[in-house]
C-alpha cells in the first residue's frame, strides 16, 4: 500500500551516509538524486531524504525496514554501531509483538527511531 516516504532531514549529506552504512545489509543503497533529495531502496525508490523546511521542530518518525533473517538485523545493529548512531534497544526478540518478531532499533543522525525486522524464526 505504502509506495515511498519522504522525512524532512536537518543534513542530507549527513543523513545519507547514515542511511548508505544501515540501509546496506538490507540490501537497500541509494537509488536516485533529484536536486538536493535521495532516495533509497531495495528496487524503487520508497524512502527519500529531503532538506528540513520551516522553523518547527521535527516529529520523531519510526521507520522499520524489513529484514531477510535474524544475521541481517545484526548486521544492520552493527552497521549504525560502526556510524556512531544511538542504539535504542539492540536485537532481541520482542514477544509481545510476536513469538517471531526480532528487531534492531537505532537513531539517525535527526533523531527517527529506524528499525531493522524480520518476522521469521
Amino acid at each position: 500500500m505504502l509506495d515511498h516516504i519522504a522525512i524532512q532531514v536537518n543534513d542530507v549529506t549527513a543523513s545519507a551516509a547514515f542511511y548508505d552504512a544501515v540501509l546496506a545489509p538490507l540490501g537497500g543503497e541509494r537509488k536516485k538524486q533529484f536536486g538536493e533529495n535521495i532516495s533509497f531502496g531495495v528496487t524503487g525508490h520508497p524512502l527519500w531524504l529531503v532538506p528540513a523546511q520551516g522553523l518547527e521542530a521535527p516529529r520523531e518518525v519510526h521507520i522499520a525496514f524489513t529484514a531477510a533473517d535474524r544475521a541481517t538485523v545484526d548486521a544492520f545493529h552493527a552497521a549504525a554501531l560502526a556510524v556512531g548512531a544511538e542504539v535504542l534497544h539492540a536485537p532481541r526478540l520482542w514477544p509481545e509483538y510476536h513469538d517471531s518478531y526480532y528487531g534492531a532499533f537505532v537513531r539517525d543522525p535527526d533523531g527517527n527511531n529506524i528499525e531493522a525486522v524480520c518476522h521469521c524464526a
